[in-house]
């Protein structure tokens, strides 16, 4: 009987060894199980079930502080990034992307071998060999008498015969929801999941990446990422106001308008064939604004705080759902708009679901300065003669808060290359009208872009012109004006020696009756005096006061 049980005891130990020594694709990538419930109700077009045997013999399985991971790669190791474009809104598409980076100096050539980089030294100096595995001396995929051993997957399936798939010297594993799927790939690799059947929620995604390695593969890098499933749209707003000197602290100015964007996150364009609406409410009682296009303008007309609320409704098309024996109970179509998800038939197959998504942000809206203007350019002579600098006084207003500081920016004419920077203090004396003088310096003669800005601790607003400055002549300004005084000084004389000489040859002949002949001479005797001038200083005549007095002068 001993016997008996003996025999029957190594029957079952027998049997239980295949169980125990089969390694689970679950098993490989990570030690957690999905419940078969989940891999049903979340299932996967094109991916299998992790249950499935792993090929340990042809893809090597190392656990987590194996050695061997410290020689999987030459010359150091390698990291894969996986990146998604998360969150997903069911029934959209998410595409997970995997990139590997190489220790320094090396990279993959077009060939798909990993070579050492030119004139790239690293800590030991450059290395005498090209390649770091030269994959194509190695022999192709599908050469050999062992072709149908090696280029399969870890479950056993074929490689797919693509073209360029020989190049292809990576094999990537990905796992999530119970289920995985397989791909011969280069440096990188990408994968695309319909989200139709995925539960929403945050879900794992997992990824082992082999090399080759003669006629089996080593595993080089592990990486796992979260990504969430979502049955609300994924909205981001931008906004946007001008002066506004800080556009993250959600700090805005009174009697401005502030420009609303909408962002929705549709990496695969799962919402470009629907109908989409936009319902704003500003919390300001101005009411509810509902738009079909993503930008909207709105001024805030009072300061204080306010809760901004946008709701973004799409409707998709998507399977009907099943008919229920039972028939629903009737609603009332007025809780419509607070239910998430609603379902209008279009056709005997298909229904529009209406999906929803929400933003909500708080606005403080304050005073600040809403406009600035040059209103005066005026050159101002410098009383010591310095030919290569020239000084200008600019007259600026500005409509709102007063400003603190006052800073100009000087470039080229096209506003791009910066010759010098200036900021001051504004004084607090200016009272309640806004404007003020700002002198600055120009080197040399040209033309120059001129950009002022008045700000205080909320706002900065801007205007720009264009500054010519002229040549100056080589003889200094105070050379100038002295010359000015003798030549009128001489001009005086020789005018007062002419009208003497005048006045003594026409004496008896020009009679004085009144006040009017008085002015008609005054008048003879400025113009004169001026065509006198103009003879010799041509170029002053037209800053001269005089003009105002000749004929047909305004």
């Amino acid at each position: 009987m001993e016997c008996l049980y003996c025999f029957l005891g190594c029957l079952l130990l027998a049997a239980r060894l295949p169980l125990d020594a089969a390694i689970k694709f679950h098993d490989v990538l990570s030690n957690e199980r999905t419940s078969g419930y989940m891999r049903e109700h979340n299932q996967l077009t094109g991916w299998s079930s992790d249950e499935n045997d792993w090929n340990e013999e042809l893809y090597q399985v190392w656990k987590k502080g194996d050695s061997r991971w410290k020689n999987s790669w030459k010359g150091g190791h390698v990291r894969a990034i996986l990146t998604s474009d998360s969150p997903a809104l069911v029934g959209s598409t998410i595409t997970f992307v995997v990139d590997l980076v190489f220790p320094r100096c090396q990279r993959e050539d077009v060939s798909g071998n990993i070579v050492y980089e030119k004139n790239c030294g690293n800590d030991t100096g450059p290395s005498p060999d090209l390649y770091v595995y030269n994959w194509t001396e190695e022999g192709s995929w599908g050469n050999g008498t062992n072709e149908h051993h090696h280029d399969v997957f870890p479950d056993g399936k074929p490689f797919p015969h693509h073209p360029g798939w020989k190049r292809c010297n990576f094999v990537y594993v990905f796992r999530t929801l119970g289920q995985y799927l397989q791909k011969l790939g280069r440096g990188s690799a990408r994968v695309s999941v319909n989200t139709a059947n995925v539960t929403l929620g945050p879900h794992l995604m997992e990824v082992i990446v082999y090399r080759r390695h003669r006629h089996a593969y080593v595993p080089i890098a592990k990486v796992k990422d979260v990504y969430v499933v979502t049955d609300h749209i994924p909205v981001f707003v931008t906004m946007y106001q001008k002066n506004d000197r800080n556009l993250s602290d959600e700090t805005f100015l009174r009697d401005l308008p502030i420009m609303f964007n909408v962002l929705i996150h549709d990496p695969s364009h799962f919402l470009n064939e629907s109908a989409i609406y936009y319902k704003w409410n500003f919390g300001d009682n101005t009411g509810l604004f509902v738009s079909n296009a993503p930008t909207l303008n709105h001024t805030y007309v009072l300061n204080g705080t306010f809760s901004l609320n946008l709701t973004v409704q799409a409707s998709v098309p998507g399977p009907c759902p099943s008919p229920s024996p039972t028939p629903p109970k009737p609603t009332s179509l007025s809780s419509v708009g607070d239910n998430p998800l609603e379902l209008r038939k279009t056709s005997g197959i298909t229904c529009l679901i209406n999906r929803y998504g929400y933003f909500k942000a708080t606005i403080t809206i304050v005073e600040g300065i809403l406009e600035v203007n040059i209103i005066q350019m005026t050159d101002v002579l410098m009383p010591v003669p310095q030919p290569d600098n020239s000084l200008m006084d600019f007259v600026v207003t500005c409509q709102g808060m007063m400003p603190t500081e006052v800073c100009t920016v000087v470039s080229d004419p096209t506003c791009q290359i910066t010759y010098d920077t200036v900021c001051d203090p504004v004084g607090e004396d200016m009272g309640h009208e806004c404007l003020l003088t700002v002198r600055r310096a120009f080197s040399g003669s040209g033309t120059y872009c001129m950009n002022l800005t008045l700000g205080d601790n909320t706002s900065l607003a801007l205007t720009s012109t264009l500054v010519s400055i002229p040549a100056r002549d080589p003889a200094s300004p105070s050379r100038m004006a002295n010359g000015v005084l003798v030549a009128v000084g001489c001009l005086a004389i020789f005018v007062t020696v002419i009208t003497l000489w005048v006045y003594k040859k026409h004496k008896e002949y020009n009679l004085i009756e009144n006040s009017t002949g008085i002015v008609v001479k005054g008048k003879g005797l400025n113009v004169f005096l001026n065509r006198a001038k103009a003879m010799f200083y041509p170029g002053i005549q037209e800053k001269d006061p005089l003009l105002k007095h000749q004929p047909g002068t305004p």
